[in-house]
């Protein structure tokens, strides 16, 4: 049992790892946060 909740430890960390070294470096898209303009602009955001 003690083996198995290892295992896991250790497999979430690296798929952890390689998913942060994945967005460090651009391959995967990083979140875009709402900017606190959300109506300001030309962005038909339907709040007028």
């Amino acid at each position: 049992m003690n083996t198995i909740i290892q295992n896991i430890l250790v497999f979430s960390a690296l798929a952890y790892a390689i998913w942060y070294l994945l967005r460090k470096f651009g391959i995967l898209p990083k979140r875009k946060k709402a900017s606190s303009k959300a109506c300001g602009g030309d962005d038909g955001c339907g709040c007028h």
